[in-house]
């Protein structure tokens, strides 16, 4: 049984909480580090599988970005904004302040932008990035002009509707309870019998808090800051991306292209599974994760 400690960090004057386990003993900090960034809506606790594989060798952390999971979730406003740069800021920060060593960062879907975007804002504190079905950001205002026109028009649409937020609590309402989020996440995995009780208690948790309307207008409404593209164009470390062929938001013949980058030093297809490899095929992802990280 693995020893997960859930603590918290202060980062300024905002609470991070995070998890971590693996060796402690003096020496330790030889061993390697990785920390894990989930993606959108979720949390540290989307990594519960991958834990128990990793920890017995690697100092192993998992953050909950701010706006997420049990971190604060500061209202948007002129002095804070969630953006990729805003959570670069607090991987780094973290990775200095409470694991002290370079490591790898191990990103699932907006986790991979975030985890990309910490690399290139401090090179010398990021050995690698491992990215589990990276977000395209097929809506990026730079992006959206490749879309059929019916696409575009819609997503745009959508977005300033959700600006409302008399509108937005009302959508958010419908989607914050246990079978919707079920239903959603039916669609993103493609191994349904890995949708538990834990998990959809876990995703819902943090849509008690009041400001989790404005964190959920805040990023569908985000359609600036970097593509992954933009990222790996400038990535300062080797990246290997682990992708779920039955993806049905993020694409593997789009994903397939960042071979196209130096950087990449590895593409692994993962078959029959969705956009979350690490909760839904623990038993793919793991020894992939220990043997780029050894």
């Amino acid at each position: 049984m693995v020893d997960i400690r859930k603590n918290v960090w202060q980062w300024g004057d905002r609470t991070v909480a995070y998890w971590e386990a693996g060796p402690s003993a003096p020496g330790a900090t030889d061993l390697p580090a990785a920390v894990l960034i989930h993606g959108f809506g979720a949390s540290a606790g989307h990594w519960r599988k991958t834990f128990p594989a990793l920890a017995p060798q690697v100092r192993t952390y998992a953050l909950d970005l701010l706006g997420f999971g049990a971190s604060d979730k500061p209202k948007p406003g002129p002095d804070f904004a969630y953006t990729f740069e805003t959570w670069g800021a607090q991987i780094n920060a973290f990775c200095q302040e409470v694991v002290g060593t370079p490591v790898t960062l191990v990103g699932n879907s907006i986790g991979a932008i975030a985890a990309m975007q910490a690399a290139v804002m401090a090179p010398a504190q990021t050995q690698r990035v491992i990215l589990l079905n990276c977000s395209l950001r097929l809506l990026h205002e730079r992006k959206q002009a490749g879309l059929p026109w019916y696409r575009r028009v819609g997503s745009r649409w959508v977005q300033r509707l959700l600006q409302n937020r008399a509108i937005a609590r009302l959508f958010f309402a419908q989607v914050a309870n246990p079978q919707a989020v079920r239903n959603v996440l039916k669609q993103a995995y493609a191994r349904h019998e890995a949708i538990d009780s834990e998990l959809i208690a876990m995703l819902l948790a943090p849509a008690r808090h009041p400001h989790a309307v404005d964190v959920f207008v805040a990023f569908t409404g985000y359609s600036g800051g970097p593509t992954p593209e933009d990222l790996l164009a400038q990535l300062p470390c080797p990246a290997v991306v682990l992708w779920g062929d039955r993806d049905p938001w993020e694409p593997i013949a789009l994903g397939a292209k960042f071979q196209e980058f130096a950087c990449v030093q590895a593409f692994v297809p993962l078959p029959g599974v969705g956009h979350c490899p690490q909760d839904e095929a623990p038993e793919l992802v793991n020894p992939l994760l220990l043997q780029f990280l050894r």
